[in-house]
């Protein structure tokens, strides 16, 4: 099973062209990118992953209340439409509710709705994260709190042996421009306590300063939350690859920078 860790290492690697096989599809050739791009969808209309798939995307991610179990078919729908255009794409649910119907065998449900991974909140049920990793992988999402003891008290999260990553849900994209070294301390602080892979959220108008700023974390990916329309999702994702890529080229020449 295609995991999160293989669209990480994919996203850095880059992707060469060519078919697959005698009777193999043609693979576009990507450049390796400094962080995966996963594309979120608040809401789910027919055929808005796969375009995303075809403008670039490494990654789907969907969310769901914990509640409306008619979304689960839609989104397996969906995810089943993308994998024509990419079989091994990776595939996430943020779950933001229902927490008394969950438990293992509905998670081991979702799984066969082609899920590959659950976002939790910290407020979830601890017995979640009991499921063995090889069942569905497990992130996180981790907000920023103050507090000088906050980074010391997110370090507890590596007792999780089967956490596979967290979700840097920090808020702070609306702020860099201002942000000082100071303030980005006090959030490497966080990030460097818990030394899984990361993911942070994005906007669509990152511009070149913000996506270094955002580097210095450490994140493994990126999520852009889907536009409306398709066309617009297509560009957002294009002009945020094509960043990924210059900063990626230059960590490459610029051994001091993050990895």
């Amino acid at each position: 099973m295609v995991k999160l860790h293989d669209m990480f290492t994919q996203a850095r690697r880059g992707q060469s062209g060519g078919g697959m096989g005698f009777l193999g599809k043609n693979r576009a050739e990507t450049k390796p990118r400094s962080a995966a791009v996963v594309v979120a969808f608040p809401q789910v209309t027919a055929g808005s992953a796969e375009a995303a798939l075809k403008a670039g995307a490494d990654g789907l991610l969907f969310r769901w209340d914990g509640k409306d179990n008619a979304l689960l078919d839609t989104i397996k729908k969906e995810i089943d439409s993308a994998k024509t255009s990419n079989e091994n794409v990776v595939c996430g649910l943020h779950i933001t509710g229902g927490w008394k119907k969950l438990d293992r065998e509905s998670l081991l449900s979702i799984k066969e709705q082609g899920v590959q991974y659950i976002i939790l909140p910290l407020d979830a049920p601890a017995h979640l994260l009991a499921i063995e990793g090889k069942e569905i992988e497990k992130v996180l999402a981790v907000p920023m709190r103050a507090g000088e003891m906050y980074p010391i008290f997110i370090r507890n999260l590596s007792a999780f042996d089967d956490l596979a990553g967290v979700l840097l849900d920090f808020n702070l994209v609306n702020d860099l421009g201002e942000m000082t070294i100071e303030d980005m301390l006090h959030y490497i602080a966080v990030r460097e306590a818990v030394r899984v892979p990361a993911f942070i959220n994005v906007t669509d108008d990152l511009n070149e300063a913000d996506g270094y700023t955002l580097m210095t974390l450490g994140v493994q990916a990126l999520i852009l939350t889907a536009s409306k329309d398709d066309e617009t999702t297509r560009q957002h994702i294009s002009t945020l690859r094509e960043l990924l890529e210059k900063i990626h080229h230059e960590e490459k020449e610029t051994p001091s920078l993050r990895k």
